[in-house]
Parts: structure tokens; sequence; C-alpha cells
């Protein structure tokens, strides 16, 4: 049974996920090559997919084959493919205002594939983050391209519908093991991808090491294994609203680390990100002295090896 401080705990550290994604930018620009994303994508996936299937020594059994190719492909091949594709066609501000539509799609599908009802307030608060974001990173000369916005538009379906399924579809294995086969399926379906449409990785420097292993270990292993705990234990909407706290890292790590101003506007944005996640926690938290169930603890099973 999960308390009101319980279920505030599970979505703090939910939110670190989403907050240390947003170091994403200033990690690719300052540390990795540039004209390699897909390459990069697959590298920030593979080996911390592979590196905590070492760990749980566990593969999928079953159905859970195609579901986490399923997962993998929804939540990391398609949906970076599709965020690179936005982010070379449109300025970074419209990109990230397009993906901000993400948390009305998690409303709507968690609807349609568990059953939540529809809360006035959660809609509000999405709709308050959204035009935070735009205030927070959009500029009065950005340019829109049809294409771009399209893939921004295909990436937020395909993460949306890859968080509500990662709620809807609970093996019963520890976050860290389901963590372990989607990041696996997604960097093994990216390996073809990056293979055909981009030219070979050039040699590494120390700094593309670094920002390699940043990328994989801290931005993808120890993040979506937060960001997938949470997704068992909160509802995928309260989960998604934390998204727009990428946007403000980003914005932040900029002014601090890359000497970028901030504005009246973007302050007024930050304000309206931060009432937003708190409108969206609130109208889903626990009502005091009420207890609602959480998903059952994993029974153990047996390690099953790769033969």
């Amino acid at each position: 049974m999960k308390t009101n401080s319980r279920y505030l705990a599970d979505v703090l550290i939910t939110a670190i996920a989403p907050a240390i994604w947003g170091s994403t930018y200033f990690v690719t620009t300052s540390f990795l090559p540039h004209g390699y994303p897909l390459t990069v994508a697959m590298l920030r996936a593979l080996p911390a997919g592979l590196l905590l299937l070492l760990i749980v020594r566990k593969l999928p059994t079953g159905v859970w084959w195609g579901r986490a190719f399923i997962l993998g492909a929804l939540n990391f091949s398609f949906f970076w493919a599709m965020l690179f594709v936005s982010a070379y066609r449109l300025p970074g501000g419209v990109a990230a205002t397009v993906g901000a539509v993400q948390p009305l799609i998690v409303i709507a599908l968690s609807r349609l594939f568990l059953g939540k009802p529809i809360r006035f307030l959660a809609v509000i608060a999405g709709l308050i983050g959204m035009s935070g974001v735009a205030l927070l990173v959009l500029t009065p000369n950005a340019a829109l391209d049809p294409v771009g916005i399209a893939a921004g538009l295909a990436g937020a379906v395909s993460m949306a519908f890859g968080t509500v399924l990662s709620r809807h579809w609970q093996p019963s294995v520890s976050s860290l093991t389901f963590t372990s086969w989607q990041l696996t399926a997604g960097g093994i379906l990216l390996v073809p991808v990056a293979f055909l449409l981009e030219p070979a990785l050039p040699v590494p420097t120390p700094a593309n090491i670094l920002g390699i292993a940043y990328l994989g270990l801290i931005g993808a292993g120890f993040t979506y294994l937060l960001w997938f705990r949470g997704l068992s234990r909160i509802e995928p909407s309260a989960a998604a609203s934390l998204g727009f706290l990428s946007p403000v890292v980003a914005t932040l790590l900029g002014w601090l680390a890359l000497g970028q101003s901030l504005t009246p506007t973007q302050l007024a944005g930050f304000a309206m990100v931060l009432i937003s996640v708190w409108l969206s926690q609130r109208s889903l938290m626990p009502k005091a002295g009420v207890v609602t169930p959480t998903r059952p603890a994993a029974s153990p099973q047996p390690a099953i090896r790769q033969p």
C-alpha cells in the first residue's frame, strides 16, 4: 500500500531522470563529434543495455522478447531517431516545444490502455507546461519546417506509447532487468540504421569517450532505471509531466556553463513549467489519509543465461 509521503518520494526519485536528460544537449555539443547522431544514440543505448544484462544475467522469455523490442523501439530507437531529425530540421526551441505535447498524449493513452480518468487539472497542467517550455526556449525568428514538426510529433507519440506500455506491460522482474531488456533491444535496432545512414565514426578523443560514457552510463542506464522504476509506481501521466524539467535544466546549464543569458520571458517560462509540474502531481497525488495499492513485488526467479 502506498501513502502520500511514499508517493511523493517516488515522484522525486523519478524526477531525477528527466533532470539529468536536460544535460544531454550540453554534453553532446561539448564532448561528442558532430554529425553522428544515430551512431551516438546506438552507443548510448547498446553498451549500457549489455552492461546491465551482464549484471542481471536474465534474458526475456516467451512474449517478452517481442515486447522488449517493441518498447525498445518506442522508448529509444524510433524516439531518438525522430528526435534527431526534428533537432536537425528545427531550431532547438521549436523542437522542444513540439516535444512538450507528450504529457497530453500520455493522458489520452492512459485512458485508452489503462482506463485512467482524464483529469481536467492534469490537462490544464500540460497546457501550462507547453506554454512554459515555449517561453523558455522559443526565439522570435524560429522557423517552422513541416518535416521537422512531423518528426517531433512522431517522437512525442513514440515516447508517449513507450511510457504507457511500460506501465501496461509490467513483467515479474526487477526494474533493473526491465531496463536492460529495453536498452539492449533499442540499441540493437539502431545498429543497422546507424551503419546504413551515417559514415564511420572517427577515432574518438578522450573527450568523446568521456561524453559517450556519461550518456550511456548516467544518461541512459542510470536514468532509465529510475524512469522505469517510477512508471511501475506512479501514473504515466504523472511521470510524463516531469519531462518538462529537461528543458529547464538544459537552459540552466546553458546559462551556467555556456554563458547564455536569461531573459524575463525565460524566467516566466521557468515559473510556468514549475507550476505545471506541481499542478500535475497535485491532481494525481493520493489524498491525505488515503492509501492506494502498488504493484506487487516480483517473485524471485532463476536467472536465464544465454547459451
